[in-house]
């Protein structure tokens, strides 16, 4: 069967994408905005000019300015791609009239890497199932999320909202309905989902949202200040002149605050860092962490899932030696691990010797339960409720609660209590790699949501085999109640309420539990003041 060129024209111009005349066609790498470089760097995203002929969507858009995630995984971005990146991509089995639900994907990547053109964001299966699917590229690392003076906070996330308000103006074309946009995404753009919930750039623009794995660590402006001080001082300069800096300068000290982050984790928003950026609480494009600015009701009229993977922090733990693997899993694991000592070689070349905090290398947990805002309850509390838990484990479960499965939980809470429609999921499926030591780690669902194993996350969290049909059958299941979401509203169990916490748990045999994490919300409620 041969490839035909299909053209269709958007509000720019004319482009060209292909079909295979099974009935999916497909757009990549089309322009949402000019290439943030010269006196446009460090700005919100500009408006792409009306362009003359049929420009050619037939291959991805360059990779914005990162790092690998893992130092053993092959280079996203090369100084000689510049900074044209801001481009979307679109699998459609519709035309213009269909009017079919349409889904947009935001990429994590701890603030600083991800792409959309990560084989394991390919659309093609989400799209077979009825949906016109959508993903694009935005700025990660300094170029988005880096404190400039004089320049917009947060402007990853203005690109967010500029590519979908270019998504409301050209997706009838491709067949979509640009009233029924669901935008679901996952860690940092689960986090994107959900400060996108109360951004005002964003009203109008999507009606319901699937928030997986939130990232729940939002910076006050001060701190995202002291970090890109930290930049400009690891490169020579001072914090005036970090702009004027080249992207790759920016990688080579990107997280350069690192390791006093993590020496002095009291003096910081999060400890144990993960990554030096994080959203800027702005009063702006972010006015506040997302479960608190949506308790005012300002996205009751968005349709909310929220979830998380049950055990989100292993994957973390395991680089910091926390986790336990048998030989055999640890041969297995030797890339990943050895890109975890690459890192440090590269942070110590650098002259940043990465060193873990004291805190980690005794495992405090008192002194994690006062760092967590919890006080010194808070270890005790988590003792007594697992008491069959080693400490190693319990840090997990603490970090967990911290980073991932609270926020994702408040989140629901919050919509619920301001009178929208909120659903919460616990993802509990493991991961077969290294003999099942990760659990159901962070972002293990990834592969469920898109139906397939494709790209290196895959590769890892199956241990370099396919997956089984075990997996296959969740993912149709998970994919089945994301679609019936996206085109009706209705994933297929009951709402999440403040009197009837249900919760639906993925598994091979998907269930429902009422309140599957009840310890923990006990902890966190009482010993935070949430």
């Amino acid at each position: 069967m041969g490839v035909a060129t299909v053209v269709i024209t958007t509000s720019a111009g004319k482009i060209a994408g292909t079909s295979a005349g099974d009935g999916l066609s497909v757009f990549k790498g089309i322009p949402y905005a000019l290439a943030p470089e010269g006196p446009l760097r460090f700005r919100g995203p500009a408006p792409v000019p009306a362009w003359d002929g049929v420009r050619p969507a037939t291959a991805f858009g360059a990779a914005p300015p990162q790092l690998p995630l893992v130092a053993s995984m092959p280079a996203a971005w090369r100084p000689e791609d510049g900074l044209d990146c801001l481009s979307v991509n679109v699998w459609t089995p519709g035309g213009a009239g269909d009017r079919l639900p349409v889904m947009v994907w935001i990429y994590g990547g701890g603030w600083k890497s991800g792409h959309s053109a990560d084989p394991g964001y390919d659309g093609e299966v989400l799209a077979r199932g009825g949906v016109v699917m959508v993903t694009f590229n935005y700025r990660v690392g300094f170029e988005g999320f880096g404190y400039v003076p004089g320049a917009p906070a947060n402007r990853g996330f203005l690109d967010q909202a500029a590519a979908l308000a270019w998504v409301h103006e050209n997706i009838a074309a491709f067949g979509g309905d640009p009233d029924n946009v669901t935008l679901f995404g996952e860690s940092g753009g689960g986090a994107s989902v959900a400060a996108l919930l109360s951004a005002p750039a964003a009203r109008g623009l999507f009606r319901r949202a699937i928030v997986q794995s939130m990232a729940g660590r939002f910076l006050p402006e001060e701190e995202a200040r002291r970090i890109a001080s930290m930049t400009a001082e690891a490169l020579g300069t001072d914090l005036d002149e970090l702009a004027s800096a080249t992207p790759q300068a920016l990688l080579s000290v990107q997280d350069a605050a690192l390791p006093a982050m993590r020496a002095d984790p009291a003096n910081w928003t999060t400890p144990e860092a993960i990554t030096s950026f994080s959203p800027v609480i702005d009063g702006v494009t972010v006015v506040d962490k997302p479960w608190l600015a949506i308790r005012s009701g300002c996205a009751r009229d968005i349709d909310l899932i929220s979830g998380y993977t049950h055990d989100e922090f292993t994957m973390f733990a395991m680089q910091r030696g926390l986790v336990r693997i048998g030989l055999g899993a640890m041969v297995k694991a030797a890339p990943v691990l050895l890109g975890a000592v690459r890192e440090g070689l590269r942070e110590r070349a650098a002259g940043r010797p990465a060193q873990p905090s004291a805190r980690i290398r005794r495992l405090d947990l008192d002194a994690v339960g006062e760092q967590l805002g919890l006080g010194r309850r808070g270890a005790a509390a988590y003792r007594a409720a697992h008491p069959g838990l080693t400490d190693p484990q319990l840090y997990v479960e603490m970090f967990s609660d911290a980073l991932f499965r609270m926020p994702a939980t408040w989140l629901a809470e919050a919509h619920a209590a301001a009178g929208g429609r909120a659903w919460l999921y616990d993802f509990t499926w493991s991961s077969p790699a290294f003999g099942g030591a990760l659990g159901a780690c962070h972002a293990v669902d990834i592969p469920a949501t898109f139906g397939h194993a494709r790209g290196p996350l895959s590769g890892f969290l199956f241990g370099g085999k396919p997956p089984g049909q075990d997996f296959t059958r969740l993912s149709e299941q998970l994919r089945s109640s994301w679609i019936s979401f996206a085109a009706s509203g209705d994933p297929g169990w009951p709402p999440f309420t403040a009197d009837r916490p249900t919760t639906r748990v993925w598994d091979v045999e998907p269930t429902l539990a009422e309140d599957p994490l009840p310890s923990s919300r006990r902890i966190w409620r009482k010993n935070s003041g949430l």
